[in-house]
């Protein structure tokens, strides 16, 4: 009765990335590390920091387990890192448009990581008005991380949505709630826009 114990115990514990999680947080530390690089470059280029803050994380074992019922995979290390791309997530807030898509070419000019797959939802924004530049990529031939570009309003209208964890189960209401957010959504878009011009006629007059 013991062994049996100690056999599901065993079994229970065994990561869903196998002995993977050492280099995942090793790999999300050097993207990190890359884009503080970056950042300083364009620190003294522009005379500003062009990111408000930067984050990254590995997916919880729940959340991949989860994913991987979701889209009908086995629960293994090789969907997890082969079949799934976002075991590294990595979210880099900027303050301008512009920065974003700087961010994003020298990321991809770097000898060690090449483009997967990217999706472009602040020129093609998501019909309920999210906004975000999305970007797979594949660390030294052997890691996937997704990285995540946006402005603070985009992160701002992001993080709102999220707290009001409104359902679809409201009936007639949903349709009203998905219009207002979107319209807010247009409105910061149209800001981030407003400021970025903004930005731009400071610096040709200095």
């Amino acid at each position: 009765m013991n062994d049996l114990h100690t056999t599901v115990s065993t079994v229970s514990t065994v990561s869903i990335y196998g002995d993977a999680r050492p280099e995942l947080e090793q790999t999300m530390q050097m993207l990190l590390g890359e884009i503080e690089k970056i950042r300083y470059e364009m620190t003294s280029e522009l005379g500003m920091d062009p990111i408000e803050h930067l984050l990254g994380r590995i997916k919880s074992e729940e959340s991949m387990r989860e994913k991987c019922r979701r889209k009908g995979l086995p629960e293994t290390a090789e969907s997890a890192l082969g079949q799934i791309h976002d075991a590294i997530g990595v979210r880099v807030v900027c303050a301008f448009i512009d920065d974003v898509y700087t961010i994003h070419d020298r990321l991809l000019a770097l000898p060690h990581i090449r483009l997967a797959k990217e999706k472009d939802y602040i020129r093609h924004a998501k019909p309920n008005g999210y906004r975000s530049f999305h970007m797979i990529i594949l660390v030294d031939e052997k890691i996937y991380a997704e990285i995540q570009l946006r402005t603070i309003s985009m992160d701002t209208w992001a993080a709102l949505v999220h707290h009001l964890k409104y359902k679809k189960e409201l009936g007639a209401n949903t349709a009203l709630i998905s219009e207002e957010l979107k319209r807010c959504a247009d409105e910061l878009a149209s800001t981030d826009s407003s400021m970025q011009t903004l930005r731009d006629m400071i610096r040709e007059l200095r």
